[in-house]
C-alpha cells in the first residue's frame, strides 16, 4: 500500500477526533450550498429613434423607419420635434412604415391647414390636431403601442418641454407650431411652439425613454449662405439657427445620425414628399454598417457585465459556503477532505 493511501484515513481519524473535543460537534447533515443559477438571458437592445423638424422634409423619416424594420432593427422607443413627432406618434401608435408610406401618399393637405389669419400665425393647427388623434384612434400620449415623447417649447420663458402624457394631437401640433405659421398652443396655463427651436433632433429624450442605441434622423434646414426664397423658408432657416448650437450639442450624444439628402426640398412642397421617403431610405442603408456595429458592440459590453456580474454573485456564494460551514467541515475542508464547497 502506498504511503499516502495509508496515511490519508488516519489524517481523516484525527480530524473527526479533534472537532469533537471542539464547542462544535461534527454536523454531517450540514445543507449543501444551492447552486449558482445560470446567468439571466441577456435582454435586447432597445433601440430609440429621435425625429428631427424640417416640415415636409420630415417624409424622410418614413424612409428611415421602412430600412431599419427591413433589416431587422425595430426601434422601441420615438421622440419627434415637429414634423417628427408627426411621424413619430403615428409610428408608435401601431402603425408599420409600409402603413405610414400609404398614409403619406394619401394625405390631403388641405386636412392639415386651417388659414385663419392673426397676429399669432396663418394657421390656427387645430386641424392638424384633429387628424393626428383620429389616425392613432385617439390614443393618448401613454398608451401609444411603442413608448413616445413629442417635444415643444413653452413661450413664456423657452423652457424644452417633453410631453409623454395626455392628447396626442394636441400634443404634436404644440411640437409642429413654427412661430409665425402657426398660432402657439394653450395647454394649462402656458404657450408652447415649435420643438425645433430647443430640441431640433430629440436625442435626449429617446435617451430617457430607456433607449439604449439612439438614432437620430437629422432633416433640419442648414444654413448655406443662400437667401430662403419664401417665408415658410426664412421662418424655418431662422429656427434652424437659433436651435443650432443646442442641436450640435444633443446631436453629439447620438449613437448614429442619419442625414437625408432632403435640404432641397421645400418645407412646403408636397409633392415631393416621395423623394423625400426616397431619400430617407438611401441615407438609412448608408447607416447600416455603423448600426449594425454600434448594437453589436452594445450587445457585448452588456453580455460582459452580465458576466462580471454573476461572477461575483458565484464568489459572494462560495465565500458565505465557507463562513457558514461547521468546525468539522472546516477542518477537512483544509485537509482536502470535504468539497461542499464548489468553486464558481
Amino acid at each position: 500500500m502506498r504511503p499516502k493511501a495509508f496515511l490519508r484515513p488516519l489524517v481523516y481519524l484525527g480530524l473527526v477526533t479533534l472537532a469533537a473535543c471542539g464547542s462544535n460537534p461534527p454536523n454531517p447533515s450540514a445543507t449543501a450550498p444551492e447552486p449558482v443559477p445560470a446567468a439571466a438571458p441577456v435582454p435586447p437592445i432597445r433601440i430609440g429613434l429621435a425625429l428631427g423638424g424640417g416640415a415636409v422634409k420630415g417624409f424622410a423619416h418614413i424612409g428611415v423607419i421602412k430600412m431599419l424594420e427591413a433589416n431587422g432593427f425595430t426601434p422601441a422607443v420615438v421622440a419627434g420635434t415637429s414634423a417628427g413627432s408627426v411621424v413619430g406618434a403615428l409610428y408608435a401608435s401601431g402603425m408599420s412604415a409600409f402603413d405610414l408610406q400609404e398614409k403619406a401618399v394619401a394625405l390631403d393637405e388641405t386636412r392639415i391647414r386651417d388659414l385663419q389669419l392673426s397676429s399669432g400665425g396663418l394657421l390656427l393647427g387645430q386641424k392638424l390636431e384633429d387628424y393626428m388623434n383620429e389616425q392613432v384612434g385617439r390614443k393618448p400620449l401613454e398608451q401609444m403601442a411603442k413608448p413616445f415623447v413629442a417635444v415643444a417649447t413653452r413661450l413664456e420663458d423657452g423652457e424644452r418641454t417633453v410631453f409623454a402624457r395626455g392628447n396626442t394631437g394636441q400634443a404634436v401640433r404644440a411640437s409642429s407650431s413654427i412661430p409665425g405659421v402657426f398660432q402657439s398652443v394653450a395647454i394649462g396655463k402656458y404657450h408652447f411652439v415649435d420643438g425645433g427651436i430647443t430640441s431640433p433632433v430629440p436625442v435626449d429624450a429617446a435617451r430617457q425613454l430607456g433607449a439604449d442605441v439612439v438614432i437620430a434622423v437629422d432633416i433640419s434646414n442648414k444654413a448655406r449662405g443662400k437667401t430662403p426664397e419664401h417665408m415658410l423658408g426664412a421662418l424655418g432657416q431662422s429656427i434652424a439657427i437659433m436651435g443650432q448650437k443646442l442641436g450640435q450639442a444633443e446631436l453629439a450624444r447620438a449613437d448614429i445620425v442619419i442625414r437625408p439628402k432632403v435640404l432641397d426640398i421645400g418645407p412646403a412642397d408636397f409633392t415631393q414628399r416621395a423623394n423625400a421617403i426616397l431619400e430617407g431610405e438611401k441615407a438609412a442603408m448608408a447607416a447600416m454598417p455603423q448600426i449594425r456595429e454600434r448594437i453589436a458592440q452594445r450587445q457585448a459590453e452588456r453580455a460582459t457585465a452580465a458576466r462580471v456580474a454573476m461572477q461575483k454573485e458565484a464568489e459572494a456564494q462560495l465565500q458565505h459556503c465557507k463562513d457558514s460551514r461547521s468546525r468539522w467541515q472546516k477542518l477537512a475542508g483544509a485537509a482536502g477532505l470535504d468539497d461542499s464547497c464548489s468553486k464558481p
